[in-house]
């Protein structure tokens, strides 16, 4: 059965600065020890939100109140590259991300959010730009990511075309975007394919 489509997602946006976002930075290795993906928003930039030596907050954008609640992220170049940790993508979901919006993305980074049902959309260095200062600007400014049209709205009037593999598009507009679901919708085929098979 097909899940939940998604065509669109809208919230609150934050702005994280910096080009290479690596998933070591999204979130740090000795976090990884879960046996499930439960709790690990919390860690979601856990090093650079926190300081090393007192603890305390640091300057960081999703330590500003102003963006709390924030569920939309807009980032620069090569957002989630460095290891293939699905942990990476699986905190900003549990952080409470539904969508980014970036430059590029690395492409292991892309499919595992693509898996989460969590949109990753590349938009131009400009468009970028002027989504940051427009959440900036007015942080209650509600951006709306189109996963049906390719489109990036914002309450504030910004309106400019993004772009995502045809292939991850399609998963999601259709509810198909979890390959495990796929596997046990077709689990008769599966089965059938198997006894075809003399080495199974």
């Amino acid at each position: 059965m097909a899940l939940d489509p998604v065509t669109q997602v809208s919230g609150r946006a934050v702005f994280i600065p910096g080009a290479d976002i690596d998933t070591d930075r999204i979130i740090p290795a000795r976090f990884m020890k879960c046996v499930t993906f439960d709790g690990l928003g919390e860690f979601a930039f856990y090093d650079v939100r926190f300081d090393s030596e007192t603890g305390g907050k640091t300057a960081h954008p999703l330590n500003d109140p102003r963006f709390e609640g924030a569920s939309i992220l807009v980032a620069g170049v090569n957002f989630g590259c460095g290891s293939s940790r699905e942990h990476a993508p699986q905190s900003l979901r549990k952080y409470g991300f539904n969508g980014v919006i970036a430059e590029s993305f690395a492409e292991i980074f892309f499919g595992n959010s693509t898996t989460l049902a969590m949109p990753c959309v590349i938009a131009t260095a400009a468009d970028v730009v002027k989504l940051r200062d427009a959440i900036e600007a007015n942080p209650a400014t509600v951006v709306t990511i189109d996963v049906e049209n390719l489109r990036v709205t914002s309450a504030c009037g910004l309106n400019f075309p993004v772009t995502m593999t045809d292939s991850a598009r399609e998963a999601l507009v259709s509810g198909r975007w979890d390959p495990i679901q796929e596997l046990l919708d077709n689990a008769a085929a599966i089965d059938a394919k198997a006894k075809e098979l003399h080495y199974v």
